[in-house]
């Protein structure tokens, strides 16, 4: 964990992410009521609760750099520069959406905002992240690659094959082991002895760390720590990001599985949204009426994502095969 002031966000920043975390809380909100109103089908998995995650580990990126994620993509896409518009009618399989609508909620990809996509298979996903690393090596361009996962993808192979050829090859490579508590309904405790997934590093040599993931200042400045270590050519870096989902593992889980009051106190004490208000008033002294103003506006800008994906087309079942076979 860091604690270095010239890792921490600007006011600037802090706004941004603020305005960022919002957008992204309300537009899956809406998400939510399209899918129990049938206008999202398929799987869903939100990330209501993780805002900060996303958002500040992304935010301690260049523009060029790439990120490879799992299925809880949303908030992620969101946080690289996507707009909701896009994001929404994606997940309602509508032609105007990130990927024309043949993607869906799991399978996002942008690849102007080098986010090179949401993967469904649980940890396949990591070896993608070290290979799009690999390529910048290779290239010499300088960029980073940022992979997340979650707790539960942790104890697959590919995620320990991957990160041993990162380090073997000391690739500039940043994974993130995004920790909601729950691998699915199977809490940390329950599925993993070491509850420090972190130093799943140590076996091959590998740079890492765990740290609290509520406060979106510590996410960035620890993420911004590990991205600075990979891109000077010193070797990747595994980070264990401590956050918790406010929803079930997708809109099918009830979540029943929590010990009683554990949400209530969560959502009391280590709401990021929540932090990131008090830093705002007490470290820069922003109003409560400029607050008010911006929780305004990301329900706006949710409210119109809905809007948007609802009145937009269909895909031309024509295009159906233009992502599937080369010409």
């Amino acid at each position: 964990m860091t604690d270095s002031i010239e890792l921490r966000p600007t006011k600037e920043q802090m706004l941004h992410f603020y305005q960022q975390m919002l957008e992204i809380r309300r537009t899956e909100e809406q998400a939510a009521k399209a899918y129990t109103l049938k206008k999202i089908l398929g799987f869903c998995h939100l990330y209501i609760g993780q805002e900060a995650v996303a958002v500040g580990a992304i935010g301690a990126l260049n523009d060029d750099d790439d990120i490879v994620t799992a299925y809880r993509d949303h908030g992620q896409i969101m946080a690289r520069g996507v707009s909701a518009n896009a994001m929404m009618a994606e997940l309602f399989g509508k032609s105007t959406g990130v990927c024309h609508g043949v993607g869906g909620s799991m399978h996002l990809v942008s690849k102007e905002h080098n986010f090179l996509g949401g993967y469904g298979i649980v940890g396949a996903h990591v070896p993608l992240g070290v290979g799009a690393a690999f390529a910048s090596k290779y290239l010499n361009n300088g960029k980073v690659s940022l992979t997340f996962l979650g707790d539960g993808a942790a104890q697959q192979g590919a995620f320990y094959e991957a990160i041993a050829m990162a380090q073997l090859w000391k690739l500039p490579s940043v994974i993130i082991i995004e920790n909601n508590k729950y691998a699915m309904g199977t809490s940390i405790e329950r599925h993993s002895y070491l509850t420090d997934l972190s130093t799943r590093a140590e076996g091959v040599g590998m740079k890492r760390w765990q740290f609290k993931a509520y406060d979106v200042q510590e996410v960035y400045a620890n993420v911004k720590k590990a991205v600075d270590h990979a891109r000077s050519g010193k070797g990747p870096v595994l980070l264990e990001a401590v956050t918790y989902r406010y929803r079930g593992h997708s809109m099918s889980d009830p979540a029943k599985y929590r010990a009683e009051g554990e949400l209530e106190g969560h959502k009391e004490e280590l709401d990021g949204i929540r932090l990131a208000e008090i830093a705002l008033v007490e470290q820069h002294g922003v109003s409560e009426d400029t607050l008010l103003e911006m929780q305004q506006a990301a329900k706006k800008v949710a409210k119109d994502a809905y809007k948007f994906a609802e009145e937009s087309p269909i895909p031309d079942p024509s295009h159906l095969y233009d992502y599937t076979y080369a010409e």
